[in-house]
């Protein structure tokens, strides 16, 4: 009976145990500032002009503002101050214990901006579930954005639905499965999706560390249960009456965010444009910076 309550035990304590031996992120070792914010430090990182217009980039689920390399080149070229920052739990922004949906994300942006002292309209550039988090902040914000990019955007159609996807949501169990196996199970996933070709050579070193991050795994998590399985249907319709310009790129064989996705978008908001960027996957960010580049640079240079 003894080993069968240790055992119960240490199963219990394990994924509290295994959290609080992963390290938390230097930030000597980051690239930006910080700003303090009501609920906690976010790292920022600002280029391009200071009398520029403003685009501010999003980055998605499980891989921080790095990822946006070559599309920070790309805006600055096209005359824009480019505001870039790590989502709450990645990268090197803190680790706030509330539940992970568009509110959550909505406050941590517009308190940045705030801190910034950023007043005019910005351009808001999305990818993956920042798709999705630019999306829900242009609806509750029309008047304060003046051009919307959405690259592989979730929040159209379920993502991470399948049988295996809900296992890792369910309470207790999810938790639990997260902070024990859930950084093997992410990066067996990067090797699933790794493209031959990337902006960073190091890319899929540095998404491998982020999963050793403390409270990277949990915001995970949180993220999924929130953010990802909330539908963005209704802000995309407040969108499209608000007039807001859509640019949305779509890679052809993504497995993340399928190219039927596209057509969803299209039915909320006709008067979005489309570009589908062939042969790339969910990283298109990282495996075709040129052809995202000049799909910027056709929606963006005229305004």
């Amino acid at each position: 009976m003894e080993i069968v309550l240790g055992l119960v035990t240490l199963l219990v304590v394990l994924p509290f145990v295994v959290e609080a031996l992963r390290q938390r992120p230097d930030p000597a070792h980051a690239p930006g500032q910080f700003a303090d914010l009501p609920l906690g430090r976010t790292h920022y990182r600002w280029s391009g002009p200071e009398t520029a217009p403003v685009a501010v980039c999003i980055h998605g689920l499980s891989t921080p503002s790095y990822v946006f390399a070559a599309t920070e080149s790309a805006l600055t070229t096209l005359g824009y101050r480019v505001l870039t920052y790590d989502l709450y739990g990645r990268g090197f922004s803190a680790n706030p214990p509330a539940a992970q949906g568009a509110r959550f994300f909505n406050l941590q942006l517009d308190a940045l901006l705030a801190d910034q002292r950023i007043e005019a309209r910005v351009t808001l550039v999305g990818y993956s579930m920042g798709g999705a988090i630019a999306a829900a902040f242009a609806a509750a914000s029309p008047d304060r954005v003046r051009a919307l990019v959405l690259i592989a955007p979730a929040g159209l159609e379920p993502v991470y639905d399948d049988w295996i996807g809900r296992l890792w949501t369910l309470p207790v169990l999810g938790d639990w499965a997260t902070r024990v196996l859930g950084g093997i199970a992410l990066r067996r996933e990067l090797v699933e999706h790794r493209t031959s070709a990337t902006v960073l050579p190091d890319l899929e070193d540095r998404q491998a560390r982020e999963t050793r991050r403390r409270g990277y795994l949990p915001a995970i998590l949180s993220s999924r249960r929130n953010m990802l399985r909330e539908s963005r249907g209704a802000d995309h319709r407040t969108i499209a009456r608000a007039g807001i310009p859509v640019l949305a790129i779509w890679g052809t064989d993504d497995p993340v965010i399928p190219l039927k996705t596209m057509g969803r978008l299209a039915e909320l908001n006709p008067d979005a444009h489309h570009r589908q960027v062939a042969g790339a996957g969910h990283l298109v960010l990282q495996s075709h910076p040129a052809q995202v580049s000049d799909a910027l640079r056709r929606f963006l240079k005229p305004r």
